[in-house]
């Protein structure tokens, strides 16, 4: 049996050997985690983890060696056991240390606000802009009906603008957003690279009464004179006698079956895939089925006369005009007259692109100051940014013209 100066010595030696590994991994975990978060690992954690290397490491040594675990060796693993975690908590202590005082360049929000590649930013006008394209096949959502094939195809198929400034996640959601407004999905989920390339997996468009009521409502539907240009979604009052019962439209119907609004599944789910438009009433005698609380249903349910009245959403005019643009089936878009374009140095009424073109123009920006609604004298010059709306085929041939 060795004396106790040499088990000791023995045991600063295999805690040594035992101890750099362990060492070195509290070394990257107190610095990674400091240089990236800003917070300190708690050192006892990381001490219990190197011991727990170093246990493995001298399991190896044993194998070469059996006499060390032995009883009389008590001495030597006593204080290899000290010198691991005395390493190990020096170790960790100047990672944290040195991912403090280290200019930090990476960290979890850096990550998180990642934005575009310049090489997909384009400049138009003052702005940045990046065309956001869909990129491998549109998935399913689990949970939901898989999405009709010319569904998934237009989705595919789709490329829109966004601000280039904004960080990953956010262009993520409002790509979202724009996806469930635009096609009326149940759900949408985005993945976008900093290529601006989009994975988008989506589910189909309600299709049925039961699907559009909110829980805790009941549908309920009452004959009335329907007033022109009611959809689906608007708020509505019903007037039965001295009463009067809130509610919001789920399927409406006058003057016949062709200018239905929300109807069967089936002519919901064609309507929704073909055109993409939601369609409106034309007015007359017809039928209302609107979502109204449980305790206002039976009120409904035995009113013999009802007069259907459409309530004020009170939301800003401009996002009424989108809405009421978008129910016609006409798009929004922004352009920029080029050099080369046939509108540059002619005013509207010359260019005439109403007519020839079939898209008007919404708003004019010259000199720094824009025109709202601009009369046929307005002028159009090179650089200009234009408001322009009508459908898509022809705002596409019209963005050739221009740019």
């Amino acid at each position: 049996m060795a004396s106790t100066p040499v088990q000791v010595l023995h045991g600063i030696y295999l805690g040594l050997l035992a101890g750099v590994i362990p060492a070195l991994v509290a070394f990257g975990f107190g610095f990674i985690f400091r240089y990236v978060t800003g917070l300190s690992i708690p050192a006892f954690g990381v001490v219990v983890l190197g011991v727990a290397l170093a246990g493995v490491n001298g399991g190896l040594l044993a194998f070469a060696d059996p006499t060390i675990t032995q009883a009389a060796n008590s001495t030597t693993l006593v204080v290899a056991l000290l010198v691991v975690a005395l390493l190990t908590f020096y170790m960790h202590a100047v990672g944290d240390r040195l991912g403090a005082n280290l200019p930090r360049r990476l960290s979890l929000r850096s990550l998180r606000d990642r934005t575009l590649s310049a090489d997909v930013v384009k400049f138009v006008g003052s702005g940045r802009e990046a065309t956001v394209t869909v990129t491998g096949p549109v998935r399913d959502v689990e949970g939901y009906p898989p999405l009709p094939d010319a569904l998934r195809t237009e989705i595919k198929t789709l490329e829109w603008q966004f601000p280039a400034d904004l960080p990953l996640s956010e262009l993520e959601s409002r790509f979202a957003d724009r996806l469930r407004s635009e096609f009326d999905l149940q759900e949408a989920s985005v993945s976008l690279d900093r290529q601006a390339r989009a994975s988008v997996a989506a589910a189909p468009p309600a299709a049925g009464v039961s699907k559009r009521t909110p829980v805790g409502q009941r549908a309920v539907s009452v004959s009335a004179l329907v007033p022109t240009g009611v959809a689906r979604g608007d708020e509505v009052s019903v007037l039965t006698g001295d009463d009067n019962v809130d509610g919001t439209v789920l399927a409406a119907n006058s003057s016949g079956e062709s200018d239905a609004v929300g109807g069967s599944a089936a002519d919901s789910e064609d309507d929704e895939v073909q055109g993409t438009t939601a369609p409106t009433t034309t007015g007359g005698d017809g039928r209302v089925t609107v979502a109204v609380p449980r305790a206002d249903a039976e009120r409904l349910l035995t009113a013999d006369d009802a007069r259907v009245v459409v309530r004020a959403r009170g939301t800003r005019r401009e996002y009424e005009l989108l809405g009421l643009l978008r129910r016609a089936g006409q798009r929004v878009r922004r352009l920029t007259i080029r050099e080369d374009s046939e509108v540059a140095g002619t005013s509207l009424s010359e260019s005439d692109v109403r007519h020839r073109h079939g898209v008007a123009v919404l708003a004019v920006r010259n000199g720094g100051s824009w025109i709202i609604a601009p009369r046929g004298d307005a002028k159009l010059g090179v650089g200009d940014e234009l408001f322009v709306t009508g459908p898509r085929d022809a705002l596409d041939r019209f963005e050739g013209v221009v740019a």
